[in-house]
């Protein structure tokens, strides 16, 4: 009897040694937080930023804002968002020499991206252009924590970059939401951004075509950065 419970005990003990770990629920940290990440993108730059951002938490879940629902925002502690900028009306040379030999091309073509604007509103050309003025004003998300991410071009469009970060920043913050995430204006080369505020960086900015390869190390910084404010 003796040596059959040492045999069982040694059998499951060398089941424990061999079975796959258990992997943590995606969205909730070790503090039981839910934390969620909401992007749009028009050429999936916003969406690779988001990537190393979750990634950067441990393995977040991230959902384009146009396909997730009122319930689902609500129902997080602190949520990551992120956006592109828009311009309505530069046209790229390439695609104007194709014009003018009469091609016929597609309106996302034609414009170039990323692509970045001086509006006051409707920033992104994404869907926040719309959930922002037609959805976040009916939830009720006040005392929720909120870090804005943008995505931009600080040498083509130098004087707007990530413009729709401060967007973001400042409607979030207007529907009582707190927001986390501030980072320093140094390393970047841009004239004018509607994303700072006393002289920061509303949250994380990125470049993905000139500073691409900064961009995954800054996620982790600005991860473990929230995590010292608490915001995890």
């Amino acid at each position: 009897m003796k040596l059959f419970l040492a045999i069982v005990a040694s059998s499951a003990a060398s089941s424990l040694a061999f079975s796959p770990a258990a992997r943590p629920a995606r969205g909730v940290t070790a503090l039981n937080a839910k934390v969620g990440i909401y992007y749009s993108t028009q050429t999936g730059n916003t969406e690779t930023v988001a990537g190393y951002i979750a990634e950067a938490a441990g393995g977040l879940d991230l959902e384009d804002i146009g396909d997730t629902t009122e319930a689902a925002v609500q129902g997080l502690d602190s949520i990551i968002v992120g956006a592109p900028t828009w311009v309505s009306d530069i046209i790229s040379t390439h695609a104007q020499c194709l014009l003018n030999m009469g091609a016929q091309l597609s309106p996302m073509f034609i414009i170039e991206t990323p692509q970045h604007t001086d509006s006051e509103s409707e920033r992104s050309g994404t869907e926040w252009d719309s959930w922002l003025y037609n959805t976040l004003p009916n939830l009720d998300l006040a005392g929720k924590k909120v870090a804005v991410f943008g995505v931009g071009d600080q040498q083509s469009y130098n004087e707007y970059y990530c413009d729709a970060a401060g967007e973001l920043y400042d409607l979030f913050e207007k529907a009582g939401c707190k927001m986390m995430g501030f980072t320093s204006t140094e390393g970047y080369d841009h004239s004018n951004s509607k994303a700072e505020r006393d002289g920061k960086f509303v949250g994380l900015m990125c470049d993905e075509d000139n500073q691409y390869d900064l961009s995954e190390e800054r996620a982790k910084a600005w991860v473990e950065q929230l995590k010292g404010e608490g915001f995890f």
